[in-house]
Parts: structure tokens; sequence; C-alpha cells
């Protein structure tokens, strides 16, 4: 019970610390562990979305361990997730970080196929592959507002709303992209085992200056430690909403055996709620589009179709981008879909008929 409790308050205090700065640095000293990611959602089709992860070493937990992957250790091995909505076999790459990788201030090479370049405003993303590649500019805000770090320093992560411009190619084509993103950045000690063990973030574009992103993480008990929605509008703070954040899965597909040989269920019909003062004042309902692939640490990335209501407006899109890990035992899994079920039986009324 203190490991649990100790569990949930590092969760809670999570936080905007701004005063601090951005830290942008290859793994080195404690930090052991790093993970930059860029997310294009609401792409036009055949792409519908676009992402480039890297994970710099495998933490302790079970969202982000994908023993498949390990080919000497885990705090030896990188992985970079480079994928769209159409077909792939090689959108994650798995490299040894002391045989294959240079890190230097400037720059991570992975090999000789993936390039990560910097120098804040400033980053180039470069895959150079036969079937996915990429040549991508991202330029983000010199003021990042949402910064913010774990407790005792062991851990500090920022996210931002980005302008990405450049080229994707997918077997043979080549497509221009331009437009509002996401870039992600965190660092992180070689931490001891935390049971976090299920997390999904759901990202969209509003137009072409505002993004929400929805989130949630809970622990291996199915209790949840973080449930969010953030809107930001390019150049302006984020609005953040974590009280009565709520996720509902209407339907899954069946279960699936991932690569390391674990089980869960994907969603196929999902949505999200936010109430503010007992009023909902954002609707979020959602369908798989149906293209999850594996490789987000330990779990799937995808795209959606979506219809949503927010300021008594009614939005619908096609590429909504959704990161979904589920480590849970089964138990809790399988849980939520017989109380669907019950909950389903209970509006059923009996009657009672007089002969």
């Amino acid at each position: 019970m203190p490991k649990l409790i100790s569990q949930i308050n590092q969760l809670q205090q999570l936080g905007l610390n701004a005063k601090e700065g951005v830290v942008y640095q290859p793994s080195r000293g404690f930090f052991k562990i790093v993970y930059q990611g860029l997310i294009l959602p609401n792409l036009p089709a055949p792409l519908r979305y676009f992402n480039y992860i890297s994970l710099v070493g495998q933490p302790r937990i079970p969202l982000c361990y994908n023993a498949h992957t390990i080919t000497t250790s885990a705090i030896d091995t990188a992985t970079v997730l480079v994928s769209n909505s159409q077909h792939s076999v090689g959108h994650l790459k798995t490299y040894s970080i002391r045989r294959q990788c240079q890190f230097d201030s400037e720059q991570y090479k992975f090999d000789k196929t993936d390039l990560i370049e910097w120098k804040i405003p400033k980053i180039h993303l470069q895959r150079l592959d036969l079937e996915m590649g990429c040549n991508l500019t991202i330029h983000i805000s010199e003021n990042i507002s949402n910064n913010s770090a774990l407790q005792w320093g062991v851990s500090d992560y920022w996210s931002t709303l980005c302008l990405c411009e450049g080229e994707v190619f997918y077997k043979g084509q080549k497509y221009q992209v331009e437009g509002l993103g996401r870039f992600r950045h965190a660092r992180a000690l070689h931490l001891p085992f935390l049971s976090l063990c299920f997390y999904t973030c759901q990202i969209i574009n509003l137009n072409e200056t505002t993004q929400l992103a929805f989130s949630q993480i809970r622990n291996q008990w199915n209790i949840i430690l973080c449930s969010r929605l953030d809107i930001q509008e390019f150049g302006k703070p984020v609005e953040s909403f974590t009280e009565d954040v709520n996720l509902h899965i209407h339907r899954v597909y069946p279960k699936v055996r991932t690569p390391n040989g674990k089980e869960m269920y994907l969603p196929r019909e999902f949505s999200w709620q936010c109430k503010k003062n007992g009023k909902i004042i954002f609707e979020l309902y959602a369908q798989s589009r149906g293209d999850y692939k594996f490789g987000l640490a330990a779990g799937y990335v995808g795209s959606f179709q979506y219809q949503l209501s927010w300021n008594e407006q009614c939005l619908q899109g096609e590429g909504g981008y959704c990161e979904y890990i589920d480590c849970r035992p089964l138990r809790w899994q399988e849980k939520n879909q017989d109380e669907k079920i019950l909950d389903k039986l209970m509006l059923l009324q009996p009657c009672l008929y007089k002969k």
C-alpha cells in the first residue's frame, strides 16, 4: 500500500514548471532514458496521420518495456517508430545504442537510417528507408509553457505545439506535409519498477491553429492516476482540464497477442467526455480505422474517425491520432466488457401483464 500511495502522489504532483526552462540533450550521466516524438494528426488520405517516435533505453515500466526489441540489454536498446495509416512492415526499427548509435549535443544518429538534429527552436527529422521515409523540419516555440517534472528531479517532460513542413515518402510516392503538429521530449533516470499499466492518448487538430489532446494513465489495479484534456492554440498557453474527464470504451477488437507476448484488447469505438460544474463542455465519439501498428513502447498507434461537440458546435474528421497501451491483467480488461453488458441489462424494464 505505501508503494501505491507513493506512485499516485508522484503523478498528482505533475504540474507546470516553466521556471526550470527546457532541457534538451542526449542521454548522459544518470539520465539513461530519453523519449522524443513528433505527431501529425488530421492529415489527408492516404496518410491520415504521421508519427516519428524514438525511445532511447527501456525503463522498468510495463507501458514501456518491450522485450521483443531487446538484443543485448534494455538500457542498450533504442527504438524508432515511423508510421502512418497505410500498411507497413518496417515501421519499427531497433538499434543497439553501443554498436549502432551516435549521440552528441546536437544530433541523434541511429545507424544509417534515422537521424534527429536540433538547434532549438528548429528540429530536423530524417528517415532513409525504401518502404517509408521522411525529411521534415519542425518549428517550435522558444517559450514552452507546459514544461513539467516528477518530484525529486528523476524525470522531466515537455510537450508543445509545433509547425511542421517537409516530405513523407511511402512506397515510391512522395507526399508534401505542412501544418500543425505536436512535439514531445522527455528524459528520466533508469527508475525502479513502476506499475503504470494503461496509457492512451488521442490528438486532434480542430483547425489550422488549435489542437486538443485527451490522455489517461492507470496502474495495474485499474486505478486512474491521470485523466486530462488539453486544448491549445498556437502561440498561447495550454488550457487543461483534469476533473471529470472520462474515457469510455464501447467496443473492442478481438483480443490480440503482441510481439512481446502480452494480450490486450484494442478499442474499436470509444468516447471521451469532459464536464465542468456538472455540465458537459466537450464530448468526443470515435471509431477506429483498424490501422493499429505495434511499436509504441509496449503498445499500438493508429487513427480514427470522429464526431465531437464543443462550445455548442459539432465537428467531424477522418484523421484523429491514437496511442493505446493496455498491460493491465486481463481480468481488468475483460471486466470492463462484462460491465458494459450488465449496464445494458439494467436498462431493461420488466413489464407485468394482467390476464
